[in-house]
């Protein structure tokens, strides 16, 4: 039984021999007491003896496994990263222990890295069985594709390799309330928000400045005899203007031009608000230009009422996320909002007056670039009062004072405009130098020419003259 067992032991050996002559050999190693042997993880090693061994013993054989190719020589390969003893035999019964160390081929990982991010700062070693990553990457993906290329190698891995947090993207919003008396703009003979040409959305032309002209082609008139030809060319759109801001535009190269200083000049339209509001991107931002009027609150359903004040906010509110993405598009998310106090429709309640609130609100969310800008239109507010004039005591006899007295109504509309401009901006760094401050110009008397009795002035009795500006 034993004979049988040897020849197969005997011809298998022969066959890997025969399997492995066309490659090349294992490293041979000829131990050494107290010696440790290393060994990679996936490769060979071989060791010669010189007393003829009767048996091999591995403490680990999840680790290390030995074959005996001759009575002489063992190999032994590595199975996993981690340690080993192995316990030589000779005929004669004596016995030597070798320690093996099996390592992690990270030069083959440390190539696979290299080749598959040749951008990033990553480094790999081996310790105690275990890989360890480290280094930083540029996004969380590539540490997520580390540690799956590091678990091909080993069971344990340690992924050190940091992310570097970049700095938040931060985002400023121009905003301008205004507020358009429609009525006044209707008897100025205003036309806005009609179709414009090319990438006009929306133009604006007032009477009172002779309008404006769009000419989108060019005649030519020709005379040859008796006959008369005329040719129409067709040219760029071009917008002629009596009044540069004359003009309310939605375009992507010209931003927003709108007639503000002619309306103003005219009372027919206010600015009401211009704040600028930065937030860093996902964050929200609050303005509130207005203030927060008392109302009384009363509880209370039996004995004696219970009368508590609280207060709500009103003026000028503007409410804004904004979300900067990859691609530098900027979402937002805007609410802008204005409130009066309506004392027209106020209560009276337990001896309070209590104001209604008039209330214009929207609430849009819109994709941007940097510097686009978009306006927020059509918040209209009616309001209709009536005034009564008549002339004192007459006025007030009942029939016979109706002569004597008069009843209109004023009508007043109005109209809210928002318009919005968004820009990315950056942090300055904490090594970049401050600006300069600004000089200014500090008009200053030589006092010799200044002062008659300044000593060494010769030119007493005369006018005094300033030398100029410095």
């Amino acid at each position: 039984m034993m004979k049988s067992k040897l020849g197969y032991h005997v011809c298998f050996l022969l066959a890997i021999g025969a399997f492995a002559a066309g490659q090349s050999a294992p490293a041979a190693a000829s131990p050494a007491e107290g010696e440790t042997m290393h060994v990679l993880v996936g490769k060979s090693l071989v060791i010669n003896v010189q007393a003829p061994l009767s048996r091999v013993l591995s403490s680990n054989p999840a680790v290390v496994e030995t074959m005996a190719t001759s009575p002489t020589q063992v190999v032994v390969e590595g199975k996993a990263a981690g340690n080993s003893s192995l316990i030589l035999w000779d005929a004669s019964g004596r016995s030597q222990i070798l320690d093996v160390a099996v390592d992690i081929d990270i030069a083959g990982l440390r190539n696979a890295i290299q080749r598959s991010y040749p951008k990033e700062q990553l480094d790999v070693e081996a310790d105690a069985g275990r890989l360890v990553l480290t280094g930083t990457a540029s996004n969380a993906h590539i540490v997520e594709d580390l540690s799956k290329m590091a678990g091909a190698y080993s069971a344990q891995v340690v992924n050190s390799v940091r992310v570097p947090l970049a700095h938040e993207r931060q985002v400023v919003l121009e905003v301008k309330f205004a507020e358009v008396d429609r009525t006044a703009l209707l008897q100025l003979g205003a036309n806005y928000f009609t179709p414009g040409i090319g990438h006009t959305t929306g133009t604006l032309s007032t009477g009172q400045f002779g309008g404006t002209t769009v000419s989108t082609s060019s005649a030519t008139t020709t005379t040859v005899g008796n006959t008369t030809a005329t040719s129409v060319t067709a040219t760029p759109p071009t917008l002629n203007l009596t009044n540069p801001l004359n003009l309310f535009l939605f375009r992507s190269d010209i931003n927003f031009g709108v007639a503000i200083q002619a309306l103003q000049a005219r009372d027919v339209l206010e600015i009401l608000a211009e704040p600028n509001l930065m937030a860093i991107s996902g964050q929200k931002a609050t303005f509130l230009a207005g203030g927060e009027f008392p109302f009384p609150v009363v509880s209370g359903s039996t004995g004696l009422p219970t009368v508590t004040i609280s207060f709500r906010p009103f003026g000028v509110k503007l409410d804004f996320t904004a979300f900067v993405q990859d691609d530098n598009t900027l979402r937002l998310h805007v609410a802008p909002e204005v409130s009066t106090l309506d004392f027209s429709q106020a209560l009276t309640l337990s001896g309070f007056t209590v104001p209604a609130i008039s209330t214009r609100r929207a609430e849009t969310e819109v994709e941007l670039k940097d510097g686009q800008s978009f306006g927020i239109a059509g918040l209209l507010d009616h309001r209709a009062t009536t005034q009564l004039s008549k002339i004192p005591g007459i006025g007030d006899i009942p029939i016979l004072g109706q002569l004597f007295r008069s009843r209109s109504i004023n009508k007043n509309n109005t109209e809210l405009l928002v318009l919005v401009t968004p820009h990315i901006v950056d942090p300055v760094h904490v090594d970049a130098p401050l600006p300069a401050p600004p000089k200014l110009a500090v008009p200053f008397l030589d006092p010799a020419k200044f002062d008659k009795q300044a000593p060494g002035n010769k030119e007493v009795g005369t006018a005094p003259a300033a030398t100029g500006v410095k």
